[in-house]
């Protein structure tokens, strides 16, 4: 069986609540429990400089975001679980990406694009305001990913650009220098719902309406009973799909249990009976969390040597991929020049495969000789995952058909012979793949 990595950035720069725990812990910690799966978790405290300027508060963030999740049960003996700023290879790797990172690309980033826009409608500087960080956001982002090889990274529908950013900085990497980097693929849950706040919106720190997922039981019945509800009195219907309420009780109960809830709902439960329910649900579910959650703050020392544990790990793994990346570029000892001058000669004596995007967004790839010469042109792919799919078979021997000097792969067209070139040709420099 195959192994799958999947990988998970947590940004240190705030107090974890319901929400999270919800909609991204409670599920990234069930998963991390499945065969076949190698999970990564990172505090991305790197990423925390470019939201806040506030050094204790990402201090205290890490801390408290580190106690959650082991808290909320991951096994970090399992899992790959370390801070990002423990990984040195992470911000190298980053400049490395940088040199392939085009300027128009990241001029498309959403967050930058946003900055530029406000500023461009208040009239001033497009770029008032703007660091480097949010700038090259993305990058790093990229260099979190592709430093382990992650096939999947679960996000929500506003991080896809990044996760297709990563894949085209991986892709013009790989097209420069070979082989090297996994084309990650976003993983979009549609099933893990946005829990609301108190007032209803998402619950979110922007709109200061979150229950901090540990706070003391009293304060948690307090922020519960603030919940916002319509002014309907017991007896009355209530519609359950438009509650806030409703929805909170949802996410922490089983199926039977919400289908409960709903039929009380229907026959016009109290509000205030309703919110007491809910915070008996979340209690529950919270309360024997809270007690490891607060032992764990109280010894910072314990949650430090988690780290230090998981950041030995994560590196066991970037050092040498790091290495290898950095001869691959030509930053390499001097000693191994004459070895290196006769493998890229022997390389490039070779036919090659070459992949890249046209103007229409299109991916495409052709095939040339030991000279430059063009032997086979790729059709018009709408993924670079469907172009690199038709090289990789080509590569390995897989059987095609050759129709008026159309190539077809599994019954489509993916290539056309040029002009010149006959397929006795061909199939001589598809050989030396083999070889």
């Amino acid at each position: 069986m195959s192994v799958q990595r999947v990988l998970t950035g947590i940004t240190t720069s705030g107090t974890p609540h319901l929400g999270n725990y919800a909609g991204a812990i409670r599920p990234a910690v069930a998963a991390s429990r499945q065969p076949g799966v190698e999970s990564f978790y990172f505090l991305a405290d790197y990423h925390a400089l470019i939201k806040t300027t506030d050094p204790l508060r990402v201090q205290r963030s890490t801390l408290e975001i580190a106690a959650t999740w082991i808290a909320a049960g991951l096994d970090t003996d399992r899992v790959w679980f370390y801070r990002q700023s423990d990984i040195p290879e992470i911000p190298e790797l980053t400049w490395l990406l940088t040199c392939v990172a085009g300027k128009g690309l990241l001029n498309r980033a959403h967050a930058y694009k946003a900055a530029v826009d406000r500023n461009t409608a208040e009239g001033v500087d497009p770029d008032a305001g703007v660091n480097m960080g949010l700038y090259m956001y993305p990058v790093l982002m990229a260099a979190d990913i592709l430093m382990f090889k992650a096939h999947s990274v679960p996000v929500g529908r506003d991080q896809i650009q990044h996760i297709e950013m990563a894949r085209d900085m991986a892709g013009s990497f790989n097209h420069l220098y070979g082989e090297h980097f996994v084309l990650p693929e976003a993983a979009i849950d549609a099933s893990v719902a946005t829990l609301p706040g108190l007032d209803g919106r998402k619950m979110s720190k922007s709109y200061d309406n979150t229950i901090p997922l540990f706070v003391p039981t009293a304060e948690l019945k307090k922020l519960i009973f603030s919940i916002v509800t319509d002014s309907k009195a017991p007896g009355e219907p209530k519609d359950a799909d438009g509650s806030a309420l409703f929805q909170l009780y949802q996410a922490f109960s089983t199926a039977e249990e919400t289908r409960a809830m709903r039929t009380a709902f229907d026959e016009g439960i109290g509000w205030g009976e309703a919110k007491q329910a809910l915070f008996d649900k979340i209690e529950a579910a919270v309360a024997p969390m809270r007690e490891h959650y607060l032992a764990l703050i109280a010894e910072p020392a314990r949650i430090e040597k988690h780290l230090h544990e998981g950041a030995a790990k994560a590196r066991a793994i970037a050092t040498p991929f790091l290495a290898e990346l950095r001869h691959a570029v030509g930053l390499r000892n001097l000693a191994s020049v004459p070895q290196a001058a006769r493998a890229a000669k022997a390389k490039a004596a070779l036919p090659q495969f070459k992949q890249y995007r046209e103007a229409d967004g299109r991916f495409h790839f052709k095939l040339v000789d030991a000279d430059g010469r063009l032997l086979l042109q790729g059709a018009g792919f709408a993924s670079p995952r469907e172009a690199g799919a038709a090289v990789a078979a080509l590569k390995q021997g897989a059987a095609f058909e050759m129709r008026d000097g159309v190539l077809w792969l599994e019954g489509a067209q993916v290539a056309t012979l040029a002009e010149g070139v006959d397929e006795a040709d061909l199939r001589a420099a598809l050989g030396t793949f083999a070889d």
